[in-house]
């Protein structure tokens, strides 16, 4: 019997990059923009359907609030920690915080968007105690919001490492 030589082994291919983009503007962009359209159409679309548009509670708010106050300080502390006093952060460490800053920095945007689509709903229809109130508490939901885009933004910067550093 003759068998045939098998044929030399293929090198590896080279691993991947690694390489991790910054969110960007453009996907911030647009989902600020669905979350402003959908909470636009909220007011008239609840009204149509309960007879009634929904409130806008301060526990949310103030709830989105602290969230962006959270990833803000973890934002922070991962600055600090690799770039102040260049300790090295786990790898799953440094994931998780990159996830973390990439979600929130589009579900802030969103959500930002839908606050501020619902607050541009109650323009001019101000003159009730409650239709103010909404619009308010709507406006504060929507810098929260914006607030905890910027927080994600700055974490997932803090999460940059240079390449000799990798």
């Amino acid at each position: 019997m003759h068998h045939e030589p098998e044929p030399p082994e293929e090198p590896e291919p080279p691993p991947p990059a690694g390489r991790v983009r910054a969110t960007s503007a453009g996907a911030i962009t647009g989902f600020a923009l669905v979350g402003l359209v959908l909470g636009w159409l909220l007011r008239p679309l609840s009204i149509r359907v309960n007879g009634t548009a929904p409130t806008v509670g301060w526990v949310p708010v103030l709830a989105l609030l602290f969230v962006a106050a959270v990833v803000g300080f973890v934002a922070w502390s991962t600055y600090r920690s690799l770039h102040r006093r260049h300790e090295r952060l786990e790898p799953h460490q440094a994931v998780n915080r990159l996830v973390l800053g990439k979600a929130c920095a589009l579900a802030g945007a969103l959500v930002a968007g839908g606050y501020l689509g619902y607050a541009l709903s109650w323009l001019g229809l101000t003159d009730a105690e409650l239709a103010r109130q909404r619009l308010q508490h709507a406006l504060v939901g929507g810098v929260s919001g914006a607030l905890l885009v910027v927080a994600s933004l700055l974490l997932e910067r803090a999460c940059r490492v240079r390449r000799d550093d990798a």
